[in-house]
């Protein structure tokens, strides 16, 4: 198995993209903490179907956006599981409105969780695979991010800062064998697309080449790819997993 005797830390990692994160690279070996902010039982999930696969899942709460309690995660995790070598920084919110009615409560709490929280979980990650000289830290951005989108300017601003704060970390920590990168999903479906109208829905397939959502399955399979050996040479980098749709 490709991660057989890793730890990794998925953040968000109860519901779509991130519990498709966490299943997979607990299939290929890796013990895993699955993060949650609220959602126990959702979280309890994803930990039973990785158990019942055979592998070692932990859960932990955390808001991700609370600078200490992200710390006090990350060095839970390394101490119950043994250390840690992947990081996965998913977890996300929206609260979408157009910017003349959005109110500074919305524009800091996307910001809060989206960026601040992965700044908040590669800090101190940082400091236990800088003494192990080794890493893997995988963010999630969004093609949002590259393009922009009608009533998303907290959304698309906290995104593109994920892709800046990423090349700036893959830049400080390569010399310590750890890389940085990023993945872009464009619509996924999951209970975030799952929302919209069917007519918004078909407008959105209309602009993506391969003619379909993607599943959260092909996010985790991008993650894998960066987290394994398979990835060693890449870092600084972002993978869009959008079936061509920001080409």
């Amino acid at each position: 198995m490709l991660l057989e005797g890793k730890v990794a830390l998925v953040t968000g990692g109860s519901r779509g993209i991130g519990r498709a994160i966490g299943i997979r690279l607990a299939q290929e070996g890796a013990k895993v903490a699955v993060n949650y902010a609220g959602n126990q039982a959702a979280a309890e999930e994803v930990k039973a179907i990785i158990e019942e696969q055979g592998g070692t899942a932990m859960l932990i709460q955390a808001d991700v956006s609370d600078s200490a309690a992200a710390a006090e995660m990350v060095t839970r995790v390394h101490g119950e599981l043994g250390g840690l070598d992947i990081l996965v920084n998913n977890a996300g919110i929206t609260r979408d409105t157009l910017l003349i009615r959005m109110k500074d409560e919305d524009f800091d709490a996307v910001i809060g969780t989206n960026l601040k929280g992965i700044y908040a979980c590669t800090k101190t990650a940082a400091k236990f695979m800088t003494k192990q000289r080794s890493g893997r830290i995988v963010n999630l951005s969004s093609v949002v991010g590259e393009i922009g989108n009608v009533g998303q300017t907290n959304y698309a601003a906290a995104k593109a800062g994920v892709i800046g704060f990423s090349k700036a970390a893959a830049k400080e920590f390569a010399p310590r064998g750890i890389t940085v990168n990023v993945v872009a999903p464009g619509f996924i479906d999951t209970d975030m697309t799952a929302v919209l109208k069917d007519s918004i829905r078909e407008k959105l397939v209309e602009g993506i080449p391969l003619g379909t959502l993607g599943k959260p399955e092909h996010v985790a399979d991008a993650v894998l790819f960066l987290v394994s050996d398979a990835a060693s040479y890449i870092t600084g980098q972002t993978l869009n997993v959008d079936g061509g749709m920001v080409m």
